[in-house]
């Protein structure tokens, strides 16, 4: 597959030594998918970090034979700012290759194919500019307001339900693609999807604060 291999740079300057990393690990992903016919892998330096650390974004499209394409996006974090070039890349082809192992896993008829990932708003730190959500098997997940689509991230608040993506950062994983399904106190129509049903516990990590907060300006 090594012909078929594209690594571009875009906002910053051509790296041998990232493009070699890049194409060492899009070889591997054939262990994993061996009709993988191409990859392409684009990074960028957006222009709002143009002057902030060394924020990328990383975006994989790969293409395997009888399959659909497996499109990996890391945008830039917080966290990211001092994070090497190279750890990004390759955190982009592991999420890559869960994915990839996953499709495959699902045509064998080893797993059901994946709902839509849905969680909760449980924690914000709007000055900080980043915010916690917890997924229904209990799990919580970092997310940047960066990575809210829209620029929805002042309109979040504890209890939102979020559709997601979840990407490995420098941390484990977190949440990235973060798009707003409703929010507190409002319910899908009966039509269509149901709403994820609050995990156990969730209410003790801002919920009921929240309410408290509520009802002490309504009383003032």
């Amino acid at each position: 597959m090594d012909r078929s291999i594209e690594v571009t740079f875009r906002n910053m300057p051509r790296s041998e030594a990232i493009e070699s990393v890049a194409r060492r690990e899009a070889l591997k992903l054939e262990r994993y998918a061996p009709k993988i016919v191409g990859c392409r892998v684009a990074i960028e330096r957006p222009q709002r970090f143009q002057r902030q650390g060394n924020a990328h974004r990383v975006r994989l499209f790969i293409s395997a034979a009888s399959r659909g394409p497996v499109v990996v996006t890391r945008e830039p974090l917080d966290s990211d700012m001092h994070e090497d070039l190279r750890t990004i890349v390759i955190g982009a082809f592991k999420a890559a290759r869960r994915q990839l192992q996953s499709m495959i896993q699902r045509q064998r008829g080893e797993a059901k194919p994946p709902q839509e990932p849905r969680a909760l708003v449980v924690r914000l730190f709007p000055r900080e500019g980043y915010g916690f959500l917890k997924t229904p098997d209990g799990r919580d997940l970092y997310f940047h307001r960066h990575s809210v689509l829209h620029d929805d991230f002042e309109r979040l608040a504890v209890g939102t339900e979020v559709r997601f993506e979840e990407s490995e950062g420098d941390k484990g994983p977190q949440a990235s693609t973060v798009q707003i399904v409703n929010k507190p106190g409002i319910r899908l129509p009966a039509t269509g999807p149901a709403s994820i049903v609050p995990p156990r516990g969730w209410e003790d990590m801002g919920f009921r604060r929240g309410r408290r907060r509520a009802k002490r300006g309504a009383g003032q």
